[in-house]
C-alpha cells in the first residue's frame, strides 16, 4: 500500500518536482546531472543525445533468468521517476532502462530485450500504439501493458486490438501496475479494474449477460479461455486437437451467446465474470 500511495503522489505531482513532495531524488547511475560551475560545455556541433537510458546493474548469470526486465516508455519526467521508484522495490523485477518516444521505445527494446514494456499512450511524434505494434511484430513474445490518462473502453479496444497484454489507467497504476506485470508474464491479460465492464460506447455490459454463461458447453468454455489468453485460432486447435476452422465456429457460438460483437468486448466480459483459466 505505501508503494502504491508513492507512485499516486508521483503521478499526481503537478510542478513535476518529486523531492518537493517528499520523495528521494531517483538519479540512476548513467541520467544526465547538472555541469559544475568549471566544466566544460559540450561542443556546439555534438549531436544531441537520446532521452533513453540503460538503468539495469549487472546482474551475474544465476540471478538475470528470475527476474522480470521491464522497461518503462513515458515522455514525462516525474511519471518515469514514479514508475522506476514503485517497480525497483518490487520483487522479483528489474527495470532495465526507459524511454521518452515511440521511436525510443522500438530501439530500447531491440537491445534491452525486455520481457514487459509499461508503454504510455501519448507520446510525442509517434504514438504508444503504434509504438506497441512495430515493437510486437518484430518482438511477439514481448508483453506489453498501456499506461493511459483515458478511461473509456474504446481506448481499451484499440489498445487489445494492437497487440497490448495490459491497460492500467495512470490514477490506478500504483495499485495496479506490478499486479498488472504478473499478469500478463503469467499469460493472462489485465485491465484496471474500473474499466473493465465497460462497452465500446461507454455503457456497461447488462448483468444479464452473466446468465448466457451457463449456455455455453465445456469446449465452448475451454475456447473462450483460450481467447482470454490471447492464443490463435491455430494455436487453440493445436492445444484441443481440433482444427483452426472448428475453433473459429466456436468462437462464433460464443460471441452469439454472449451477445458481444467482437474480441475485445468478448475478453472484457470474460474478465468481468473472471473467465480467465482454462
Amino acid at each position: 500500500m505505501a508503494a502504491a500511495r508513492d507512485v499516486a503522489r508521483y503521478l499526481s505531482s503537478s510542478d513535476g518536482s518529486a523531492q518537493e513532495n517528499g520523495f528521494p531524488a531517483v538519479n540512476p547511475g548513467n541520467m544526465e546531472r547538472p555541469h559544475r560551475q568549471n566544466a566544460r560545455p559540450p561542443k556546439p556541433d555534438a549531436p544531441p543525445k537520446s532521452r533513453g537510458r540503460i538503468l539495469a546493474p549487472v546482474l551475474d548469470a544465476a540471478d538475470a533468468p528470475r527476474r522480470t526486465r521491464v522497461l518503462i516508455v513515458d515522455d514525462h519526467d516525474v511519471v518515469r521517476e514514479g514508475l522506476i521508484a514503485l517497480l525497483g522495490r518490487a520483487p522479483g523485477m528489474l527495470v532495465v532502462g526507459y524511454a521518452a518516444s515511440g521511436e525510443e521505445a522500438i530501439e530500447a527494446a531491440k537491445s534491452l530485450t525486455p520481457n514487459v514494456i509499461v508503454m504510455d499512450l501519448v507520446l510525442p511524434a509517434m504514438n504508444g500504439l503504434d509504438a506497441s505494434r512495430h515493437i510486437l511484430a518484430e518482438r511477439p513474445l514481448t508483453h506489453i501493458i498501456a499506461l493511459s490518462g483515458c478511461h473509456t473502453s474504446d481506448h481499451v479496444h484499440r489498445a487489445l486490438d494492437a497487440g497490448v497484454r495490459g491497460y492500467v489507467t495512470k490514477t490506478s497504476a500504483g495499485a495496479d501496475l506490478v499486479l498488472a506485470i504478473a499478469a500478463v508474464e503469467a499469460g493472462r491479460i489485465f485491465v484496471s479494474p474500473g474499466i473493465r465492464s465497460m462497452s465500446p460506447g461507454g455503457q456497461s455490459i447488462p448483468r444479464r449477460a452473466a446468465g448466457h454463461l451457463e449456455h455455453l458447453s465445456q469446449r465452448e468454455r475451454q475456447v473462450l479461455g483460450y481467447l482470454v489468453k490471447g492464443s490463435s485460432s491455430a494455436e487453440i486447435g493445436r492445444a484441443l486437437r481440433v482444427s483452426p476452422k472448428s475453433v473459429d465456429t466456436y468462437r462464433h457460438r460464443i460471441m452469439v451467446k454472449l451477445g458481444v460483437h467482437n474480441r475485445a468486448e468478448l475478453i472484457r466480459l470474460a474478465l468481468e465474470y473472471e473467465l480467465t483459466t482454462v
